[in-house]
């Protein structure tokens, strides 16, 4: 009699992880550097900022098709199209075909990446066991983080040594490098037929998740976007200087960066909850403190508060919904799964803005403290206690 060996995330640290590595640097080497080469092509700074926000509509927009697709196709084929659609949006990136083809090129990117991160999500759910399920979406989100991290820092240097073309070329070699890996990845089996799944016929049979469970995932994403925003508002607010504001922000990443292993052992042993409900505590404690610093040493120690309780919660949103997707029609339940969580990156600013155009910086800042506490009550309410072994 023969004994299964033991899944070891390692045996898929190629096929999994290196597509988010890739995927996260092409990320980082390419958005610090748009809004500049759409000034460059004739955008004034308002229709600049416009473009930048095509690569977070590219992918609110696209990330139900994603699943329709994914479910249709398989998440092998997906990945393999997107990494080319991206690969042709960075193309037009670099050339010089005006302002108009510039923006196209940067929704192609966002869109690309909705439907590449999901085949991952996806795959990831199917070939990992659920007593390992935390750490591998952990190490998911950790690996990207990684790349996007790294990727600003070497798209300094080359474009300091070979222009700003050099960025987008940089992001296209690795997204390239991004499909060949997803080429050489076997299909999974299918679960039964995808012919009759509809993203309406999933939301309907998934409504009650959706509208409890999801809804703390809209409300922690909400908080985690707007976070990258306050940094350095409160920096200005406070006269740093923009390069102490970087600094600051860079080591509140690093820290993240390094906590997203520990994050994903912490939920796969004691569940869910122990890390989304502290997760979203600390990022709410850490905002209602930020408005009394009153300096680069206090900024600095809320700042480092903030990236501890985000990176705990590293692959939490990913978890949850691998968790709760059905068998069939998994990769559309996970479209829906992920509208709900750009959906609240995409709301957490607004409110932040809002609230600060009509009270102040610090209020709209407190107020986003307090989206952080309503996470925290929403999922220690909701997220499942029991989990598969």
């Amino acid at each position: 009699m023969t004994t299964e060996a033991p899944f070891r995330l390692r045996s898929v640290a190629v096929s999994a992880y290196g597509p988010a590595l890739l995927y996260g640097f092409s990320s980082g080497v390419t958005a610090p550097v748009i809004a500049i080469s759409a000034i460059e092509r004739g955008a004034s700074i308002a229709v600049a900022g416009l473009v930048v926000s095509l690569m977070g509509i590219g992918a609110i927009a696209s990330n139900i098709p994603a699943g329709v697709l994914t479910t249709r196709f398989g998440e092998r084929r997906s990945m393999i199209w997107a990494a080319a659609f991206n690969a042709a949006g960075l193309v037009l990136c670099v050339a010089d075909v005006g302002l108009w083809l510039f923006a196209i090129g940067v929704l192609a990117q966002g869109m690309a990446g909705a439907v590449f991160q999901l085949a991952r999500q996806s795959y990831l759910t199917e070939v990992v066991p659920p007593a390992m399920r935390a750490r591998a979406m952990s190490t998911l989100g950790g690996s990207a983080r990684i790349g996007a991290f790294v990727g600003p820092f070497a798209g300094a240097g080359l474009i300091k040594l070979y222009g700003l073309d050099s960025a987008y070329l940089a992001s296209l070699i690795v997204v390239l490098g991004a499909g060949v890996i997803a080429y050489t990845v076997p299909d999974l089996p299918s679960h039964g037929s995808a012919k009759d799944v509809s993203t309406w016929s999933i939301t309907r049979r998934h409504w009650r998740v959706m509208a409890t469970l999801g809804v703390g995932v809209l409300l922690l994403s909400a908080i985690r976007q707007t976070r990258q925003v306050v940094v350095p508002l409160w920096a200005h607010h406070l006269h740093l200087d923009p390069s102490t504001s970087s600094i600051l922000f860079g080591v509140s990443g690093a820290l993240e960066a390094l906590v997203f292993y520990p994050a994903g052992l912490v939920m796969d042993r004691w569940g869910r909850a122990a890390v989304a409900v502290p997760c979203t505590l600390v990022m709410g404690l850490s905002f209602l403190a930020m408005p009394l610093t009153h300096g680069a040493v206090t900024l600095g120690v809320a700042a480092t508060v903030m990236g501890v309780g985000n990176g705990i919660g590293s692959g939490i949103v990913n978890t949850l919904g691998a968790d709760v997707a059905p068998a069939i029609g998994r990769p559309t339940f996970l479209g829906v799964w992920r509208e709900l969580a750009d959906g609240g990156a995409a709301l957490g600013p607004v409110l932040l803005s809002a609230v600060t155009a009509l009270a102040g910086l610090a209020s709209g800042i407190v107020v986003s403290g307090l989206v952080g506490f309503a996470a925290a009550a929403v999922l220690a309410r909701f997220v499942p206690r029991r989990r598969d072994s």
